[in-house]
This record gives C-alpha cells, structure tokens and sequence, in this order.
C-alpha cells in the first residue's frame, strides 16, 4: 500500500519536529515510524513536534499511529506536542482525549515557544 503521508524532519530548539503532510491513515505506519525514528537520532531533544498544518486527513487508524508515537516518545522519556491542527482535528483530539496527553499549539511558531518555556 503506497502512503499519501509524506514527513520531513528537522530541529527546533529543544524539540524534533515531524511535518507531515497529506493523509495520515494505515498506509502512514511505515512513514511515521521511520520519521519519528530519524527525528530523535538526529536531535536528542527531549521534545517530539508534530505538525499537522499540511495534513489533509486523518482517520480512526490514523489515531492510533498517532497514539502510537505518543506511547513510544513516552517509553523514552520524550514530551510529544502537536501544531496545525484543523479545528475538526482539534475537536477529534479532544473527544479521543488525545489533547489530555498531547499539548495543541496553533502552528510552529507557538510550539517553539510553549516548548522552550516548559
């Protein structure tokens, strides 16, 4: 199954970024383990950023991928956030409960900023 996910990576600060882009459903599994381990050998931050601002979909599966990464930055001691995130999406955050474990930030610029005070 091919994704319709695509990632990059890159460091903030205290904080390894994932942009993502696309749809984030079952195809995304591969992709999003294989950022999420590039991003943390690269920077040793203590901080995973999620950005979800080019991110078209997402779906139940999607969530799960997401709780995923939450569970595995958790097992290592890493804080996970999320920016970009639609207003529906935030919505979904918030009735899966995801927002009580993952802190929602507008964009990028304000994560950096949540995050470096923290």
């Amino acid at each position: 199954m091919t994704s319709k996910c695509e990632t990059t990576t890159r460091s903030l600060p205290g904080c390894a970024v994932i942009e993502l882009s696309g749809e984030v459903d079952g195809s995304a599994a591969d992709v999003l383990s294989k950022a999420y381990d590039e991003a943390v050998v690269a920077d040793q931050a203590p901080c995973v950023l999620l950005d979800f601002s080019a991110v078209d979909y997402i779906n139940s599966t999607g969530i799960a991928l997401i709780v995923s990464v939450l569970a595995k930055a958790r097992s290592q001691g890493r804080q996970v956030v999320a920016s970009g995130l639609s207003d529906h999406y935030r919505q979904i955050f918030a009735i899966t409960r995801l927002s009580d474990f993952i802190q929602l930030y507008d964009d990028i610029d304000a994560a950096a900023a949540g995050v470096g005070a923290n």
